[in-house]
């Protein structure tokens, strides 16, 4: 893993566990900044009927002037592409852009990624991360607090989010844990 020490300018990053008004949170930072913003979604649309209710909830809680940019895997191409001076960039949420990544659809040629792969994409998010301009809020989930999932994929999963994680943790000036809906400052 590569160490960057540079911290971006403006990134606040949100973490919490499932449910409990960590996007809410985040998107009321978002919207208290007074600029336009562009919401980057990372869930696969897919056709699970529960999915896409839980899309369509986020979605209409979201201002209708808010840009909602849907992304694949290129999450760090796709911020590169909306990030401007002046603007607020909203990412929700990191683990299931690692879905994406580790437990893809298996109709999707590329498969899951390898560790080394893996690595270079975290890498090149860190990189992206701390050279965007403008106001970046990035969401994720906290899942390291509760028992040792069964089942290889599923500890990968847990150890590679907790790792990603902790490296936009390190780069982000401001952490905030959102408990219940309230938020607690952990960092800035």
């Amino acid at each position: 893993m590569t160490d960057l020490v540079t911290t971006s300018p403006d990134l606040t990053f949100v973490l919490g566990g499932a449910r409990s008004g960590k996007s809410a949170f985040a998107e009321g930072l978002a919207a208290q900044t007074g600029m336009p913003v562009t919401y980057v979604a990372t869930a696969a649309l897919g056709e699970e009927p529960e999915m896409l209710a839980r899309i369509a909830r986020h979605r209409a809680s979201r201002p209708a002037r808010w840009e909602t940019v849907e992304v694949g895997r290129d999450l760090a191409g796709a911020l590169r592409d909306v990030a401007r001076d002046g603007r607020c960039v909203l990412v929700d949420c990191l683990p299931l852009w690692l879905a994406g990544w580790l437990c893809p659809p298996d109709d999707d040629p590329q498969g899951p990624a390898t560790d080394t792969q893996w690595q270079g994409v975290v890498d090149a998010l860190a990189a992206t991360l701390v050279a965007l301009p403008g106001k970046i809020v990035v969401v994720s989930n906290e899942i390291g607090l509760g028992v040792i999932p069964m089942g290889s994929l599923t500890r990968r999963y847990v150890d590679e989010l907790g790792r990603l994680n902790q490296r936009v943790a390190a780069l982000a000036p401001r952490v905030r844990f959102v408990v219940a809906g309230l938020p607690m400052a952990i960092k800035g």
